[in-house]
Order: C-alpha cells, then structure tokens, then sequence
C-alpha cells in the first residue's frame, strides 16, 4: 500500500516537473532547434515563441509540442521584452505606455504586462 501512495506520488512529481531533453520526442526536439534558431536572430515572448513555432507559415509544430519545447528551454523573458522594446525604439518613437501596449498585444509580442513594462522601462522610454 505505501509502494502504491509513493508511485502515484512519483507519478505526479513527473507530470509536474518540466521535461529533459531525453524526454522530449523528435517533434519536441526539433521544435527546440527551432526555437533556439528563431532566438539567435530575434527577440519573442513565450507565447510569441509558441505561435511563431505552431504557426503554419513559421514551424508549423504541433501547438502542444511547440509549448514543451519552449518551455524546455531556459530564456530570460524580461531580457527578451528589453530587446524587443529596444528594436521599436530604434524603427520610431513611442511614449512608454504605447511601448508596453505593443509588447503585450495578443496580436504582436504577447509578452505578459510585467515583462513589457519592465522591457518599457529598461529600453528608456518610461
């Protein structure tokens, strides 16, 4: 009976915990190459890295395996926000609370209000 209780306890921590590289399928995996090609020459949100993967005109990745492969990785959101911010400011001007609307716009950067704020913030345009 405990065996049992500590199986479906182990059963559950690994539902929880995020997936190894070695768990990941071939579909995850590369959807992880992707994701790490698309970081190298630009800046996404999370949910901007998952649509670009799933999109049918960017990876074309199932939705559910572009979400395990980017949440395999190790990204600094906020650090991805500043860059993004910084690329607006360098193509035109933007008061701080335009900056931040365009980050979290579901349909542009989808970065979360607390990441555009803060990549508003760092980029200078508060």
């Amino acid at each position: 009976m405990i065996k049992l209780i500590g199986m479906a306890f182990s059963i559950i921590v690994l539902i929880a915990s995020p997936c190894s590289a070695q768990e990941l399928t071939r579909p995850q995996k590369n959807a992880v190459r992707s994701a790490n090609s698309y970081l190298e020459f630009s800046s996404f949100s999370r949910n901007g890295l998952i649509f670009q993967l799933s999109s049918e005109y960017g990876g074309g990745y199932d939705v559910r395996d572009a979400t395990v492969a980017v949440d395999s990785l190790s990204v600094d959101w906020n650090t991805q926000a500043v860059r993004s911010a910084n690329s607006y400011l360098e193509m035109s001007g933007f008061s701080c609370n335009s900056l931040i609307k365009q980050l979290s716009s579901e349909y542009a950067d989808k970065y979360t209000q607390s990441q555009a704020r803060y990549g508003a913030q760092q980029a200078g345009a508060c």
